[in-house]
């Protein structure tokens, strides 16, 4: 090895071209995101919205956008100044012009039918009508204005499942596309071994409060009608569901007809569901791709169609029924989650030829859907090996034209059963940052199971982990700041302002308190005299852990740990039940404090009792 003789100069590292810093201040010494610079445009240059670089050989985005797929009779044209014919004018008997300002400054001018009503935010959009859901979801992407979620949704990039029905109960609107924040949707719903209404409200109201943006009812067992009514009346959050599930209770597959569907449709439409799941991409011709794979069809929705196709040696119902389909979901405005029935149920089936194939057809049904003014978002693949994940991205952004990719995982290996919820979401994080803009939350009874309250926890948080952590690389405006203000705050040493801004705030106070439960300059991991943090902050020429707003009165004596906290520590079965009970019901005397400050504190002991009160206190904590 050649030894170097001079330092290399910084300059001579060149970084790649920059996206937007996800600081809304640009704190720290990061020079910000490497993903694409952001384009928030209405027509198809605008398509690049929050990208990541092209790996070599990834499919060019599609030229094309909702406005390209018009009912017939709709005209469009841009317009660089107000033309003259406004709202108030008249094409013809039949036919009215429309121009609206768009978000860029351009005018975009309609021609619809005179006779024309809007229903759906598609709809709305296209006739340049800023809803009040879209002013709502502007409210909640700051980095967005309700021009540009207008725009975005007119262009098919961007949805707002917001049934009108839903409307009337507490849906609070949100928005899924390439422009806002990726969103995580949560599995739930009764089968007919387990669960009920009254347990699926109850994991209902904990996947909101774990974050979840959305939640799909899959039940297939108990009252259905029951568990879905009260599911919409109490959700907050835009809920979905897989119809074909109601379809077939009480009947054969084989009986399976256009009545049935479209009635079964119409009903749950009038309930309030915000989003249905149709697997119509599964095609007839689609099936003998499927003969040789490992594991076949695992989309329940999809093997149910595969079997009616080949019972009645027909084409799929959802496929040929597709306008009448759009019909009842227009009425209510109803949004598409068209269905990947083909997805791979294993690393050694992706990307092959069933799946690709279908995600033809869905493109087709995208273009159709908005020919019928109805909303679309794409399903997509559930186990993907990693070095697959971009370009599974990549080709949906093509042949769906950009409209919302929502994705289950993908899982990045197989043989991980019982932490599916962590193997999914190493993948999650990627195909959020190559273009997913909704991930189905995978929890750790995956394959296993129907999942329980603290697994729908633990599937949650998994995806705020890989969804937060997408935006973050995408150059999302203010996607770091919370990041950074808890930065801020560990610097500091500031336990409690440290838990408050963690999203699960009783896990880490609990984790803390389980090896230290005395707030002081230093923890457990490091102790005292390592405690790299500390010496930062005691460095003068370091603005490290000196930000006046995160100062405190150094060491506090800590809370007794709450219930939930204690239960957190008890499912770790790491502490003895005594030693629970001191950490429960400790008081100053029994963590060696006086007036507030304990006596495990640099500044409060001298070094060597300092490290002695460590090593004992650590001892104490880890023995069984």
């Amino acid at each position: 090895m050649t030894d170097r003789t001079e330092t290399q100069s910084f300059n001579a590292y060149t970084l790649p071209p920059l996206g937007e810093n996800p600081s809304s201040s640009a704190q720290g010494t990061s020079p910000g995101s490497f993903a694409m610079p952001p384009v928030i445009r209405p027509g198809a240059e605008g398509r690049l919205t929050f990208a990541s670089p092209d790996a070599p050989g990834m499919p060019a985005p599609s030229d094309k956008t909702a406005w390209d797929f018009l009912p017939e009779g709709w005209a469009t044209r841009i317009l660089d100044e107000r033309p003259v014919v406004t709202s108030t004018g008249t094409h013809s008997d039949e036919f009215r012009d429309l121009a609206f300002k768009q978000a860029d400054g351009s005018y975009r001018q309609v021609t619809f039918p005179t006779a024309f009503v809007p229903v759906t935010q598609l709809e709305q959009a296209r006739l340049g009508v800023v809803s009040l859901q879209m002013e709502r979801v502007a409210e909640r992407e700051p980095h967005l204005s309700a021009g540009q979620v207008r725009d975005e949704v007119a262009a098919g990039r961007m949805v707002i499942p917001a049934n009108t029905v839903h409307l009337g109960y507490q849906l609070d609107p949100m928005a899924i596309g390439r422009a806002s924040k990726t969103k995580v949707n949560a599995n739930m719903g009764a089968s007919p071994v387990s669960s009920g209404t009254e347990e699926e409200v109850e994991k209902l109201k904990w996947a909101e409060r774990w974050g979840a943006d959305t939640v799909m009812d899959l039940s297939t067992g108990g009252n259905l009608d029951e568990c879905r009514e009260a599911i919409i009346q109490n959700s907050t959050v835009p809920i979905g569901t897989v119809p074909i599930y109601s379809m077939i209770i009480g009947r054969k597959l084989y009986d399976l007809d256009a009545d049935v569907i479209l009635s079964s449709l119409a009903q749950q439409a009038a309930q309030g569901v915000d989003y249905f799941t149709i697997h119509a991409g599964v095609l007839k011709e689609h099936l003998p791709l499927v003969k040789d794979r490992l594991i076949g069809i695992v989309s329940r929705g999809g093997s149910l169609l595969a079997k009616w196709m080949l019972d009645h040696d027909q084409q799929n119902p959802m496929y040929t029924l597709w306008e009448d389909i759009c019909d009842v979901m227009r009425e209510y405005d109803v949004t598409f989650s068209i269905g990947d029935g083909l997805r791979p149920g294993g690393l050694a089936d992706a990307t092959d030829q069933a799946q690709l194939a279908e995600l033809c057809a869905i493109g087709e049904l995208t273009e159709r859907a908005w020919r019928k003014g109805v909303q679309v978002m794409v399903e997509g693949p559930g186990h993907v090996p990693f070095d697959q994940i971009e370009y599974n991205m990549k080709l949906e952004r093509t042949l769906c034209h950009g409209a919302p990719f929502y994705v289950l995982g993908p899982l990045v290996t197989d043989i991980f059963p019982g932490y599916d919820h962590i193997t999914s979401c190493i993948g999650a994080t990627a195909a959020a940052y190559h273009g997913a803009s909704m991930l189905c939350y995978v929890t750790p009874k995956e394959h296993l199971g129907l999942p329980k309250k603290d697994d729908v926890k633990q599937g949650c948080i998994a995806y705020k982990i890989a969804a937060h952590s997408a935006d973050i690389a995408l150059g999302i405006p203010g996607a770091r700041d919370r990041d950074d203000e808890l930065t801020k705050a560990r610097a500091a040493l500031n336990w409690q302002k440290h838990f408050e801004l963690s999203f699960d705030p009783d896990t880490a106070r609990a984790f803390h308190d389980e090896d230290l439960d005395v707030d002081t300059d230093f923890c457990a991991m490091c102790g005292h005299d390592w405690c790299s943090v500390r010496i930062s902050k005691e460095i003068v020429e370091f603005v490290s852990g000196k930000d006046e707003s995160y100062q405190w009165d150094k060491a506090k004596v800590t809370a007794a740990l709450t219930p939930e906290q204690q239960a957190i520590l008890e499912q770790r079965g790491v502490l003895s039940p005594e030693e629970l009970h001191q950490l429960a019901s400790k008081t100053q005397k029994a963590v060696h404090a006086d007036e507030g400050k304990a006596s495990c504190h640099s500044d409060h002991a001298d070094d060597e009792t300092a490290k002695t009160l460590q090593a004992v206190e650590l001892i104490e904590l880890e023995t069984p």
